[in-house]
């Protein structure tokens, strides 16, 4: 079973719970959970990993804001696992171009057996943009470690791809990010979309810190122009506050 990028799958589940309600869209998405550059904190004397249950990564999100003060809308577990599961259906019939980039899909529609994770919500109303951000535990911190170094050797084969589905194709432009993540690896990544028409779409920002076996995602979706890399420290303040936390 693939296992790579489980948390920002689990961000893009939760996403598609709420992008209706942003930017007017209804569409299933095409844009994969981006797999960018990962950057690594100096090596540290190991430490046994910490557990938690459920109930302790829903407490982490529940104590969040988004960037206007407000607190994020927890998403039940029952309904990620939905969006996942929708996810991995559409995926059946989805043609995806290059073929090495379908290992993003496939990998990030899985869950290592055993983990723990909760996600919460925002929307902005006005901006028409919607923030997902995800706590997400494995028992073992060496699968994290495995997930990242699958995710840094995709990014060359993925930087521009396409996915073909219900007749219509869709092109993603993946750009890595800077981004302020205190952690002990990070990565950060702009996704567009282009319209077979050349209309530019969906943008993604997606911001990404673990902390051994703890690791949070952030997901910033909207338009074009109200979803743009400035936006990474906004992000990564709250991958911070929920790691600190954690």
């Amino acid at each position: 079973m693939h296992r790579s990028i489980a948390p920002i799958a689990l961000a893009t589940a939760a996403a598609t719970l709420c992008l209706t309600g942003c930017g007017g869209s209804n569409q299933a998405t095409t844009t994969a959970p981006p797999a960018a550059t990962s950057a690594s904190a100096p090596a540290t004397t190991a430490q046994p990993a910490k557990t938690y249950t459920n109930e302790d990564v829903s407490s982490i999100v529940s104590g969040l804001k988004d960037a206007q003060g407000n607190p994020l809308s927890v998403v039940p577990a029952a309904q990620i696992d939905q969006g996942l599961i929708a996810a991995r259906e559409m995926l059946k019939t989805a043609v995806i171009t290059p073929q090495a980039c379908g290992v993003l899909f496939d990998n990030n529609t899985q869950v290592p057996e055993g983990s723990t994770y909760a996600a919460g919500t925002s929307v902005a109303g006005q901006a028409q943009t919607a923030t997902v951000i995800t706590v997400f535990s494995v028992k073992d911190p060496s699968v994290m470690d495995a997930q990242f170094e699958k995710s840094s050797g995709a990014l060359k084969d993925c930087s521009i791809y396409s996915v073909e589905l219900k007749g219509q194709k869709i092109s993603n432009e993946l750009k890595a990010v800077n981004a302020p993540v205190q952690a002990d690896k990070s990565l950060a990544a702009l996704t567009i979309q282009t319209t077979p028409t050349g209309q530019k779409k969906v943008c993604n920002l997606t911001v990404m810190g673990v902390k051994g076996n703890l690791a949070v995602t952030a997901m910033k979706s909207g338009a074009v122009d109200a979803v743009t890399a400035n936006d990474a420290p906004e992000l990564a303040k709250l991958v911070n506050t929920a790691l600190a936390a954690g």
